[in-house]
This record gives C-alpha cells, structure tokens and sequence, in this order.
C-alpha cells in the first residue's frame, strides 16, 4: 500500500525470510562460522540459541545453501515427536526405506546406520538439522545422542545440529544429558542486535527495497531499537505499521512519535507472542520501580544528611562545600564529551554538506584527483577501482581496512560527508574540508547511522561471477586465489598427487570449493558466489603496500 509512495520497489519489512534481505551483523556472521566450523568438524552436535525472532531460522537457511554438493540433508521442523517417530522422520528425510508401519526403534536404527554406511562409501557426508529443540524430550534427545554412535573406525557417520529458543541451553544442563552437553563441538547465542546494529538493520532493509535515503528520522530509530529490543522480527513489525502510518498521514518521514504509536498498536494485538508483548513493557516496567524503590530508600537518607550537616557559609570562593555546584562527567568521561562537542562544531562549520570536499580527499588518498560535478563511482571506474555503499559499524571498517566517507549528523537536518583516514587503536583521524581532527573514535558513534563509502581496486574486473561461469574474468580470479595458496606445493610437500587442472577459464566445481574456504577463512557468507564483498576481502589480501589503509599497519594484525 505505502511502496509507492516512498519509492519502495517491494515491501522492505515483511517478516516472511527473504534471502534478498539478509543483513548479518557482526552476531550473526560469527554465529554463522561456528555453525560452519561445527559442520565441518566431522560428527558431534552444534548447537544455535536464541530469543524468538532473532533470526535463528535466517541463519539456518544460510547454513543449508552453503553446505557442499556432497552433504546429504535430513531437516526436522516438527519435533514434538517420540524417539520412534524421530528417527522413522530422519529415515523418511535421507530417503532410507524401512518396512511400513514399523514401530521398532531396533529396525530403524539399522535401517539408518546402513544408509549412512553407504552414503560414506560413496564419499558423501550427513547432517540432522532439528529446529525448535527445546521441545524435544529428554528421553528423545538422549535417543539423538545415541545417533551419533553410528560411526566408522575412523569417523561419525552423523552431524547434528540443535536450534533452539534459550529453553534448550536450560534443558542440555540437566544431569541427565550430560552425556549429549560434553559432545557439542560448537555452540552459539544469537542476542538481539545493538543500537547501532538496529539502525544499520532498517538501512539495510530500506536499500535492497530500492530507496537509500533516510525514511526513518534519527530518534525514530533510536526509540525502534529500544522499544523492539533489537530483536529483527519485531522490527520488522513495528517498521511495516510504521511506514504505513506516515503514508496514512501523507508524511515522507517517519518520526518518534509515529514509531511509538506503532509499537503501541503491535503490543495491543493478541496475536503476538507474550515474549514480544514481554520484551516491549518489561523495561519500563521495571525501570520505573527501580526509580521508585531509590526514590523511597534515597530521600529519606538525603534529609537526614542534610539535618545532620553542621552550618557552615557557602561562598563562590568554596566549591567543595555542600550546595556548591560540582561538574559532573559524562560517561565516557570528560575528554570523550569535550571531543564529541569539538566535532559537532566542525561539522557545523563546514560551508555545505561537506561531499564533494570529502571526496577530493578520498581520491587524493588513491593518488588521483577528482573532478568536482561528476560522479565519483564513474570516476573511480575510469581509474580502475570500484565504490562500495554499505551499512555497519567501526568493527567492519576495521575488517575492510580501507578509509571510508562517513555520514555524519551532529543534529537535525542534513548530514556532513566527512574521511575516515585513520582508525589506530581508539584514536580516530578524520579529515573535515582539509582539517585534520584526532579523536576517541567513540565520539565518532554519537553522530553516525553506519552507512558508508569505500574505494578499493578489485583483483578482477566482473561484479559477480559464479560456477558455470566462463571468462578471462575467471581467469584473473583463479589466479587471485592461486597468489594466495599454491595448491599444487601443499600437496607436494604433503606427499599427494597435485590437484587435477582444469580449465582456466571456467567456474567449475573445484573454483567453487576453494572460494567457499576462502569466504569461511574470513566470515563472509560461504556461498561460493564471488560478488563484491569477497572480491573486497580478497583484493586486501593481496593489498599492495602502496594501498591506502585505514588501520596501521602495525596494528593491522
């Protein structure tokens, strides 16, 4: 209903799991590696916690569209079962046939352990997904447990992985899993996003749907983060009646108090879980009986003491007595607030936006002069690097390594487009219009939303390549990946026969194998499709010494 009107090309916050819309946070990227990490480990559990709605299921369907051609599947949604009906639902899902009707857990379990026997002759390797494991038994997860017994001399035949609400970290303490608890070999909580996550979250969202502009105001999403909890289905929700709402009252903006009326109208609907309704009152609830319990406890203990003071004259000349006014440091302490001050005033003293100034110093940077009046990415292009538009925080600038343009907003209104030239330590460098400014890099955070700017010079030409693929494009990327491990050495030294060759210039599935270690190796999504975050991480890589850096290289671990 509201797309048109904002210039959306679809709905940006339906809650239904679009892979087009998956943002992972610095949470879910690691929860991902331990989930890859356990995968590949060769047997045992691996278990995923997390709240309703933190994008536990997200992760999952990630995980699965990772997983190598070799990997047979066996995915159980349902497991409200007993251990009979378990283990006939795993049959039933690796295609292993066993006489119908059968209840014998005996029969099953042999029918199991000879399809996994043959399925390791032929090089394949099998994975039991059970989501929503808190409500299995501890009589059916003690029958999983015994799963993993099926096994060769030399491996386990099955890998195992739990997801779950927090529920599940409760019922694997229990003595009597014990067992079970000492064999997960990887286990991660997924917690709700951060502020600053929350925000890069919405941006995101709103970016893939086809609009970058802000469609939410600063304090909207600040009072969004809170009243959501950080937890991505509640945002969504809460965002979807939100954009509604401003269409309704013909606004391009949403602000706070539409966001409030918003979450208002989501908490009264009976249909949403009690831990959502939970997870939008309890903070204020108890917020505001802790105000009062001090209140109680504190006034009365302030009159006694003051009664209890001897009278003493109060003068300008004394500070340090009673009733003088005494300065007060901000969290952070005194030197972040002074700072903080000291970048809103030169950002509101810069004579525009500060864009164009911004990217001449980038340019300048890479050695190259930029032409005011065209478009810095077609610039950039004609010099043989490329633009990067994203969304995080210090920590992926960091991961990226490259100086960045940041959007900065000191206050209402329009935003400063201020360089990132520097991140050594807590010690940030910016660089506003020609001025150079020192800072805790924490000030920095006061005034960003997380979106930001980067060049970097990709190792090959094309945006997206992928298996099937064909080209000298692939080419230059075999060549990449070979600069940075020599396939053919490793196996010498090892003693094996070096790996076949194949043709150059084709995607096959070798490439794809070697790009999916690579994309593991440094946390991105392992899908084996090498677009332009893989082509950044491995262009810095293979960084030369001449390329602008933003962290130190002594402090480049």
């Amino acid at each position: 209903m509201y797309e048109k009107h904002f210039g959306l090309s679809h709905k940006p916050f339906a809650i239904t799991p679009d892979p087009r819309y998956l943002y992972l946070s610095d949470r879910h990227r690691e929860a991902l590696a331990h989930l890859l990490y356990g995968v590949g480990e060769g047997g045992g559990f691996v278990q995923l916690t997390g709240e309703v709605g933190t994008g536990k299921t997200t992760l999952c369907r990630s995980l699965l569209e990772q997983l190598p051609p070799e990997v047979d599947l066996a995915l159980i949604l349902n497991p409200r079962l007993d251990a009979v009906e378990l283990v006939a639902a795993v049959c039933d899902e690796l295609g292993a046939p066993y006489p119908a009707g059968s209840k014998s857990l005996k029969v099953l379990v042999s029918v199991l352990n000879d399809h996994l026997l043959q399925s390791h002759a032929a090089g394949r390797r099998t994975v039991l997904v059970i989501d929503e494991a808190q409500n299995l038994s501890p009589e059916v997860l003690e029958q999983v447990r015994l799963l993993t017994n099926l096994e060769t001399a030399e491996t386990k035949l099955l890998e195992i992985i739990l997801i779950g609400q927090p529920e599940l970290r409760d019922l694997l303490e229990r003595p009597e899993l014990r067992q079970l608890a000492q064999r997960i070999t990887a286990r991660y909580h997924l917690d709700p996003l951060s502020r600053a996550e929350t925000m890069a979250y919405v941006r995101h969202r709103l970016r893939v749907a086809g609009v970058s502009r802000p469609l939410f105001s600063k304090s909207a999403l600040k009072t969004l983060a809170r009243l959501s909890g950080g937890v991505p289905r509640l945002i969504n929700v809460i965002c979807d009646r939100a954009l509604l709402g401003a269409y309704v009252e013909e606004k391009a903006e949403v602000d706070e108090r539409i966001i409030r009326r918003a979450a208002r109208e989501v908490r009264a609907e009976r249909n949403l879980p009690e831990r959502w309704r939970r997870s939008l009152r309890a903070p204020t609830v108890r917020r505001n009986l802790l105000l009062l319990i001090l209140l109680i406890v504190l006034i009365p203990a302030a009159l006694q003491f003051y009664q209890a003071l001897p009278e003493r004259e109060v003068t300008a000349a004394s500070p340090d007595l009673p009733g003088a006014p005494v300065p007060i440091a901000p969290p952070g302490g005194q030197e972040g607030a002074t700072t903080a001050a000291v970048l809103a005033e030169q950002l509101a003293a810069l004579p525009d936006d500060g864009e164009t100034a911004a990217w001449q110093d980038l340019f300048q940077l890479w050695g190259h002069d930029f032409q005011p009046g065209l478009d810095p990415c077609a610039q950039a292009r004609d010099l043989g690097l490329r633009c990067l538009e994203e969304t995080g925080n210090l920590t992926a600038l960091r991961r990226l390594n490259r100086p960045a343009l940041l959007r900065l907003y000191p206050s209402a209104g329009a935003g400063r487009t201020v360089l990132l030239a520097e991140l050594a330590g807590r010690e940030a460098t910016l660089i506003l219009a020609e001025t150079e400014l020192r800072l805790p890099a924490s000030a920095i955070e006061q005034y960003w939303y997380g979106d930001f700017q980067i060049l970097w010079p990709p190792p090959v030409a094309a945006q997206l390549l992928r298996e099937g693929d064909r080209g000298p494009e692939v080419q230059r990327l075999r060549d990449a990946l070979d600069r940075l491990t020599d396939e053919a050495e490793m196996a010498a030294e090892a003693g094996l026969e070096p790996p076949p060759v194949a043709e150059a210039d084709l995607f096959d599935s070798e490439l794809r194998r070697r790009v999916m270690t690579f994309q593991v190796a440094h946390g991105l999504q392992a899908d084996g499709i090498v677009g332009p975050m893989t082509l950044l991480r491995l262009s810095e890589s293979l960084v030369d010494p001449a390329t602008p850096r933003l962290v130190p290289a002594a402090g480049n671990d």
